[in-house]
C-alpha cells in the first residue's frame, strides 16, 4: 500500500518515497518536499495553463516520455481543460495545476512541468514571449548570457519588460509579459529578433535549428512561441544528472557569469534564493506589467 497523506483536505497516495531519482542520491521524497516548499512560487506559473508532462518514472537516467492526456487514475477533483491539438478539429483533455494538492499529485508521477505561453480559456492567445537560448558545444551558458544581454536590451528598446531564468539544462530562457495577442504574431516577432540577433552577433548566434550550424554558437529558438509548443515551467525540476531547476536569475547574475557553474541551481538552492531575491518572475503573472507586442494586433475582447 502506498502511504496516504492529506494536502489541503485532499487525500493523496504517495508511492515509492525512498526511490532514488537522480544519480546524486536525490529521492522522490526530497522531490515532493521541494515542490511543497516552493509551491507559492511555482503555482502561479502553472495555474490555468494546460499541462504537458515529461515523465521519468524510473529516474533521470531512465526512460523519458511526453504525456498530454490525463494520466490513468487522475483524481476526480483535479481540474482539467479541453484544448485544441495540432490536428484539424482535434482536442485533448489536459490537467490544470490550480492548487497545492494537484501540484503534489502531479509531482508524485515524477514529471517535468511544461506549459504553453497561453491559458486554457484562450488557446493560442499568448500572454508572454519566450526565447530559448540553447548553446552548441563548446559554447555554454556563458555565451548564452552574452546573447541574453543583447536580447534584453533589444526587447526593452521595444518597450517590453524582460526577465530571465535558466532552462535547468544547458541554456537560458528570456521572457516578457504581453498583453494578450495571437501566438502567430508573437512567433513572427520573435523570429525577426532572432534573425536580427544573428546579423548583429554573427559569430555567436544562429536562428535555425539545423545541428550542423550550431557548434560553438547559441541557437536562439524563437519557435517556442508557436501555440502548439510548450516550455519548461519556472521552478520545474529537470530530468538531468542532478536535480537541477529552471530557476529565475537576475540580470546582474547574467552580466557577471564567467563559468557555467555560476548559473546551475539545484532543488536545495531554490528556497534560499527565494528568501534572498523574492519571486523574480512574479511580474510574468501580473497583468498590470504586461506590455503590447510591438506591431501586434491585440486579441479582440481580451
Amino acid at each position: 500500500m502506498s502511504p496516504m497523506t492529506e494536502v489541503e483536505g485532499r487525500r493523496l497516495a504517495l508511492s515509492n518515497l525512498d526511490k532514488v531519482l537522480y544519480p546524486t542520491g536525490f529521492t522522490k521524497a526530497e522531490m515532493l518536499h521541494y515542490y511543497a516548499r516552493c509551491a507559492t512560487a511555482i503555482l502561479p506559473h502553472l495555474r490555468d495553463r494546460p499541462l504537458s508532462f515529461l515523465r521519468y518514472p524510473d529516474g533521470a537516467e531512465g526512460e523519458h516520455f511526453f504525456a498530454k492526456n490525463l494520466p490513468l487514475g487522475t483524481p476526480d477533483w483535479v481540474r482539467t481543460a479541453i484544448v485544441p491539438r495540432s490536428g484539424a478539429g482535434e482536442t485533448g483533455r489536459h490537467v490544470l495545476v490550480q492548487d497545492l494538492p494537484t501540484l503534489i499529485w502531479a509531482a508524485n508521477l515524477v514529471t517535468e512541468f511544461h506549459t504553453p505561453q497561453w491559458k486554457a480559456d484562450a488557446p493560442g492567445v499568448a500572454d508572454r514571449l519566450v526565447f530559448d537560448l540553447d548553446p552548441g558545444a563548446p559554447a555554454t551558458i556563458v555565451e548564452c548570457c552574452t546573447v541574453a544581454q543583447w536580447l534584453g536590451e533589444r526587447l526593452a528598446a521595444d518597450g517590453l519588460e524582460v526577465f530571465a531564468k535558466t532552462s535547468g539544462s544547458k541554456g537560458l530562457h528570456i521572457l516578457a509579459p504581453l498583453e494578450p495577442v495571437p501566438s502567430e504574431q508573437v512567433t513572427a516577432y520573435a523570429k525577426r529578433l532572432a534573425v536580427e540577433a544573428e546579423r548583429t552577433l554573427t559569430d555567436l548566434v544562429v536562428h535555425r535549428m539545423a545541428r550542423n550550424l550550431r557548434p560553438g554558437k547559441v541557437f536562439v529558438d524563437w519557435s517556442q512561441n508557436t501555440a502548439a509548443k510548450t516550455t519548461a515551467t519556472p521552478y520545474t525540476l529537470r530530468a538531468r544528472p542532478a536535480p537541477t531547476v529552471s530557476a529565475p536569475v537576475t540580470w546582474e547574475e547574467i552580466a557577471d557569469c564567467t563559468d557555467p557553474g555560476q548559473l546551475s541551481f539545484e532543488a536545495g538552492d531554490i528556497a534560499p534564493r527565494l528568501e534572498e531575491y523574492g519571486e523574480l518572475l512574479a511580474p510574468l503573472v501580473d497583468a498590470d506589467r504586461a506590455r503590447p507586442l510591438p506591431g501586434g494586433t491585440p486579441h479582440p475582447g481580451r
